[in-house]
């Protein structure tokens, strides 16, 4: 029965006309778009926040700048080449054709999933492509020089980012096997990988600041780590693209798995430390919602709280114990544990989604595949080699995505040093945001001045010039 047929009964606002075609449901794109902001604000101003509060108060400037400057490059990246090389016309069992997509005609056509524009899709995987590069800084704040890091993010999109998203969710040779509902891969593993090997080629912060590095600000890190966990609500929402029930049961899961995760975590540290931490209470957080990322929306809500109690103890013990014990682990400076928050419980839950998928959720989501189903409901319904096969192809996933970034991120870092210095040099790294920036987060003399107006005081070159 076509529209004609129904618009007697349907409401005018609901009729198609010219901004509004028949194959568009307005109410999938308000989702949509919706959901995409929600994204958006995790970066900014969620994680702005967030980074500038968590680190030393000499590097709030910097960090917070990072994050910013990340998120505006990376859209004009995206608009330009990237989202094409990730969701694009095939180049390779690994890449799409680098093109525009800035067309008009292009941006107002019917999306390549859903009932929405393309528009809409674009602007909600540019999201996720900048949280994704954001994420990354998490792991060389208080010591990358500024310069290295503008000339790191496009590269790294470029190279990087869009490999793993088009080889899961573009088309690539893994698409049709790997279980990943919103990133839990193409996201977290990236990022948390990429911003480990990044953290060793920079180079580690000052012995000092290494062993004191204290939030200038709890409160306004609470603030930001709110934004992060509500703009999940869209993160996780937004992935099936319509307003349906997987959209529903994905926004559910995702919150019970981060609370579970939470507590689990609060309960570690006072079980170990005899304190609740609220440092500890975000790590946690984050755990949850990277953990439920892979497996929102195709997991019964059972299982989501039994993913948050592994994501609040696994990456505890990785962080709070192996960390330290470990030589290697030590080497690197991972500056706000990127390795452990979003790489081991985005790994985690790439795994446990080949375990707890469950076979109705997944032809859901997956009307035109064979996923599944997990190895637990495999062994159920008598379908054990499935579920063991499933298990095979999330593993496969993780060692692809991981093994790429490692590679991926040392060549770019490797190249970028041949040009920059990647880490400040010490008497920068002595200052803080002032030399780097000559800015300080905090008015301390008059109204906004740091200190007495100096007629004599020195000009700093920028450390990317002084190599020359």
């Amino acid at each position: 029965m076509s529209w004609q047929q129904l618009e007697g009964p349907l409401p005018s606002g609901l009729w198609p006309d010219e901004g509004s075609p028949e194959w568009m449901n307005k109410g999938d794109n308000a989702w949509e778009l919706t959901a995409a902001a929600l994204v958006t604000i995790q970066s900014v101003p969620g994680l702005i926040i967030m980074y500038g509060s968590m680190v030393k108060k000499k590097w709030a400037v910097n960090s917070s700048f990072m994050a910013l400057y990340a998120f505006a490059v990376v859209l004009i990246c995206w608009v330009l080449w990237a989202h094409e090389m990730s969701f694009g016309e095939k180049m390779c069992p690994i890449l799409g054709k680098p093109n525009f997509a800035l067309g008009q005609k292009y941006l107002l056509e019917k999306a390549r999933v859903g009932y929405i524009p393309t528009a809409t899709f674009v602007f909600y995987q540019f999201a996720f492509a900048a949280i994704t590069v954001i994420l990354l800084g998490g792991s060389v704040l208080g010591r990358m020089n500024f310069y290295a890091w503008m000339s790191f993010v496009p590269l790294w999109l470029t190279f990087s980012y869009t490999i793993g998203a088009f080889t899961i969710w573009g088309g690539g040779f893994l698409g049709e096997y790997i279980i990943d509902f919103s990133g839990g891969y193409v996201i977290h593993l990236s990022s948390g990988v990429a911003g480990f090997t990044a953290a060793y080629w920079v180079g580690p912060r000052l012995s000092s600041d290494r062993q004191h590095f204290p939030p200038n600000n709890i409160i306004h890190m609470l603030g930001g780590a709110g934004f992060l966990w509500v703009g999940w609500t869209g993160f996780n929402g937004g992935s099936p693209y319509a307003a349906n029930e997987i959209t529903s049961l994905a926004i559910l899961n995702t919150h019970i798995c981060t609370a579970t995760s939470l507590f689990v975590w609060l309960s570690m540290d006072m079980l170990v430390y005899k304190k609740s931490s609220a440092i500890g209470a975000v790590q946690g957080m984050i755990t949850g919602l990277v953990c439920i990322t892979p497996a929102a929306g195709i997991v019964e809500p059972w299982a989501a709280g039994l993913m948050g109690a592994m994501s609040g103890s696994i990456p505890w013990y990785t962080m709070m114990v192996l960390h330290r014990k470990s030589a290697f682990f030590q080497k690197v400076d991972d500056t706000l544990g990127a390795f452990h928050t979003h790489a081991v419980a985005g790994t985690l839950g790439g795994l446990l989604s080949g375990i707890l998928a469950e076979p109705s959720l997944l032809k859901l989501y997956y009307p035109k595949t064979t996923y599944g189903p997990g190895l637990f409901y495999g062994l159920i319904h008598g379908r054990l080699m499935d579920g063991l096969k499933q298990m095979g192809f999330q593993i496969l996933g993780a060692v692809f995505v991981a093994a790429w970034n490692v590679v991926v991120t040392s060549l770019i870092c490797i190249f970028l040093s041949r040009f920059l210095n990647l880490r400040m040099d010490e008497r920068d790294l002595e200052i803080g945001d002032d030399a780097v920036h000559g800015e300080e987060a905090y008015a301390l003399w008059g109204d906004g001045e740091r200190r007495p107006p100096h007629p004599h005081r020195r000009l700093t070159i920028p450390s990317m010039c002084r190599r020359c």
